[in-house]
């Protein structure tokens, strides 16, 4: 019995110690971003200045597996953007359904006989069409499917720009995103790649490129993901962008230097997390080659992204996700406690290896070892419902301080409804949602060998928007 009561009570010191970690850490990231956000706000004058006077070419691609629902709306945000030089790029993998179709349709595209140089191995494609209107060329190719990161290969091969923007073919951009997201390319020549805010896009209308209605919608399913997303992009990104520390720029919404890209072989395509790997091979190539490098976070940039709207979508996305941070950390595992790596390996790869990777596994055994606890008679029911109340409403409070700084960097005025409906998701995700997920995260290691090349499929929905039709 002795040896029970100190194996809970090493447990015990165990769990206090990783929240204690872990809600310094999302305090300091919301903290200090919020800082970080109203500096950069003073100086949107200074950067206005700027604003038409010089303008890096950019190749916007969009990787597309049957995607007929949302290609063409998303095609369409694109024609609006404020920004002089730029190119969309399609590349249809392989598709089974009428996405390609769609939008020689739409656009009245022509095929054409155009070469492309593969810098990068990618699959063979089968056939280009162009259509042009004013100052945006549009490129549609078509090619035998390959998977994600294979497809983004034959863009950036195909790519006639300097840097290439990289988004989901279900998500949508604001007209100054890729402005925004160019930005600091002024500020800095070293830049590698950026990273944008990620916004659900079931909570918006964009006319032409502009938001006319953002609200955050009852559905609970909808609203815990957007409170989620504002925790994760308004807190851990923000601190980790600090020292140059980010491992993962979100697969919609990426600006990367092209020359660079080729030059560590393009995108895998072996993995489910391909937007996290090109990013850790970047910093792995630019250490290990002594080259002077910088990836950052621009949260003004935005991208408005479809959430998944039934539950089966959303654990077959989660799971996906989790399997594809595994499969990362486990190839760049020499990152782990490796001087060469500097704060990458002391904090990045430690908080996404103990507070992403291993936190479900931690959070469900920690469920069991209190039910088991309670049932011995070895913990004090009663204390840890209230540390349980506790932890929950740091955690809502955390939330709701990062809810809030996305609408001060957008200049959306919230009402005491919108805080009253937020606060409500705030609950539910902390309560529900979060506990949800970490058992599915943990049903990712179950079966990996055989499901850790499946990427699963998830129900697409018609834009929530109004756009003009060209």
């Amino acid at each position: 019995m002795i040896g029970i009561e100190k194996f809970f009570d090493y447990v015990s010191i165990f769990y206090i110690i990783y929240l204690i970690f872990y809600a310094t850490f999302l305090w300091i990231g919301v903290i200090s971003g919020g800082y970080r956000l109203y500096q950069r706000n003073r100086m949107k004058k200074v950067q206005n200045e700027l604003r038409h006077k010089f303008y890096f070419p950019v190749s916007i691609l969009i990787p597309a597996y049957n995607e007929e629902v949302t290609i063409v709306d998303t095609v369409l945000s694109l024609m609006h953007l404020d920004y002089q030089l730029y190119e969309i790029i399609v590349i249809d993998d392989g598709s089974k359904d009428g996405t390609a179709q769609v939008l020689i349709d739409h656009f009245r595209m022509e095929e054409v006989n155009r070469p492309i140089r593969k810098k990068i191995p990618c699959q063979t494609h089968e056939a280009i069409y162009e259509f042009k209107k004013g100052k945006v060329k549009l490129t549609l190719i078509k090619k035998k499917n390959g998977g994600k990161g294979d497809a983004l290969n034959m863009g950036i091969n195909a790519a006639e720009s300097p840097y290439f923007l990289c988004m989901d073919a279900d998500s949508m951009l604001q007209k100054d995103s890729l402005e925004n997201i160019v930005k600091p390319l002024l500020e800095n020549d070293k830049i590698v790649a950026v990273g944008g805010l990620v916004r659900i896009a079931q909570c918006v209308q964009i006319v032409r490129g502009e938001v006319t209605k953002d609200h955050l919608s009852w559905r609970p399913i909808i609203g815990v993901q957007v409170m989620e997303y504002m925790r994760s992009f308004f807190a851990s990104r923000i601190l980790l962008d600090h020292f140059n520390g980010n491992l993962i720029i979100s697969g919609s919404f990426g600006l990367f230097k092209k020359d660079i890209v080729i030059a560590v072989g393009g995108y895998a395509t072996d993995t489910l997390g391909e937007d996290m790997e090109i990013v850790v091979k970047l910093h792995s190539f630019c250490r290990n080659n002594n080259i002077p490098y910088t990836i950052k976070y621009e949260p003004n940039a935005v991208c408005w992204s479809q959430a998944p709207t039934r539950l089966r979508d959303l654990i077959t996305q989660r799971r996906r996700w989790h399997l594809g941070l595994l499969q990362c950390m486990i190839k760049y595992r020499q990152v782990f406690a490796n001087s060469r790596y500097g704060m990458i390996s002391a904090i990045s790869y430690m908080y996404y290896l103990f507070y992403e990777l291993l936190s479900p596994i931690i959070e469900v055994a920690g469920i069991l070892i209190i039910v088991l606890g309670c049932s011995i008679g070895l913990l004090n029911m009663k204390a840890m419902v209230q540390f349980f109340i506790l932890y929950t409403l740091y955690n809502i409070l955390l939330t709701l301080t990062a809810f809030s700084q996305c609408a001060y960097v957008q200049s959306l005025k919230l009402t005491w409804g919108d805080m009253f409906k937020a606060l409500i998701m705030c609950v539910l995700e902390n309560v529900f949602f979060r506990y949800l997920i970490s058992f599915t995260r943990v049903m990712a290691f179950i079966g990996y060998k055989k499901s850790k090349k499946t990427w699963g499929t998830i129900q697409r929905t018609a834009q929530n928007k109004v756009v003009e039709r060209s």
